[in-house]
């Protein structure tokens, strides 16, 4: 009789996907838009991926070495982690720089919280947003090289429509533009979007709420009323769908209930919104994430689906009442 109550310990059912298949579907998702980087930029937006990889992966190996932890970095988080800070920064930005933004994001923001699956907020953004606030100058340096020729500008389109200069919707959404090495291209983003999604990685729940949210408070608060061209260059500019579909769609620091999946995207897309419209930069979408991340607990605690059996009960219970 005894056999018939053996259970082996929990999971009962095992998915295939295991973390580093999962970050590999990732690193392929990011290829599209990091080689057009490479192509848009030159070999400085290549040093810069390489650079950052690297650091970021001898961090999580070092700080594991130090504190007598098994060794994780071949999970390939580190290096998405790596990959998706260089995407956000500037291909003219020292080398040095970047490592330092390594560091911070694999020792300060993931393994001090206990590593992979503890860190409240994106690595790769809490170590950009570090930057920004370190080494501003470099961090707002903005390049792109023309017919072999590097040519040095600070203004973004985000920044050009703010100062109400017109901009090229076209260029935008191929990527002929300044701006962070990944971010320029919203094609080369999607692209990699679609993968991710048919992959099922990621679902639309984090990314529509957002974009949606995003594109109704640029129609009501953004001053040019229902310009088509308008919001499609706020969309297609700066981090916004890099950031809806790479990093605001993070396991670790959005919510795992699919009301607070969509909660959470309306929160990001509220305050990108905000910061752009009403904040001194142009840009705005690495800090709502991270301020998005905070709270994430306080989002899955009201949003958690009632047990089952409960539900009966509560309805008892108002009946009763």
């Amino acid at each position: 009789m005894s056999d018939l109550y053996h259970v082996s310990s929990s999971p009962h059912v095992r998915a295939k996907d295991t973390t580093s298949r999962i970050m590999l579907y990732v690193i392929i998702a990011l290829l599209p838009t990091s080689l057009f980087g490479i192509y848009n930029f030159g070999y400085k937006a290549l040093v810069l991926i390489l650079v950052t990889i690297a650091s970021c992966v001898a961090s999580e190996w070092v700080f594991n070495k130090i504190v007598h932890k098994k060794q994780t970095i071949d999970d390939l988080s580190a290096v998405v982690t790596g990959l998706l800070l260089a995407l956000n920064l500037p291909a003219t930005l020292p080398w040095w720089e970047a490592v330092i933004g390594g560091v911070f994001a694999i020792v300060v923001v993931k393994c001090l919280f206990g590593g992979l699956g503890q860190n409240f907020m994106n690595p790769a953004l809490g170590a950009r947003c570090f930057l920004l606030i370190a080494f501003a100058a470099d961090m707002t340096k903005f390049g792109i090289t023309k017919n072999g020729i590097e040519v040095y500008s600070s203004v973004t389109p985000l920044a050009a429509m703010r100062n109400g200069e017109a901009v090229n919707t076209m260029d935008m959404l191929i990527g002929r533009t300044a701006g962070t090495i990944g971010e320029t291209s919203a094609i080369a983003i999607l692209i990699g979007a679609i993968f991710l999604i048919l992959m099922g990685v990621i679902n639309l729940r984090i990314p529509a709420s957002y974009i949606v949210t995003f594109a109704v408070f640029m129609l009501l608060f953004g001053g040019h009323g229902f310009d088509g061209s308008y919001l499609t260059a706020q969309l297609c500019g700066g981090g916004l769908m890099l950031g809806a579909f790479f990093m605001a769609t993070d396991y670790v620091t959005s919510p795992i209930t699919p009301m607070g999946q969509i909660i959470f995207g309306i929160c990001c897309g509220i305050l990108t919104g905000l910061f752009r419209c009403f904040g001194a930069n142009a840009e705005g979408v690495s800090f709502a994430i991270i301020l998005s991340n905070i709270l994430v607990p306080l989002i899955e605690k009201h949003t958690v689906p009632m047990a089952f059996g409960q539900v009966k009960e509560a309805k008892k219970q108002e009946g009763g009442k």
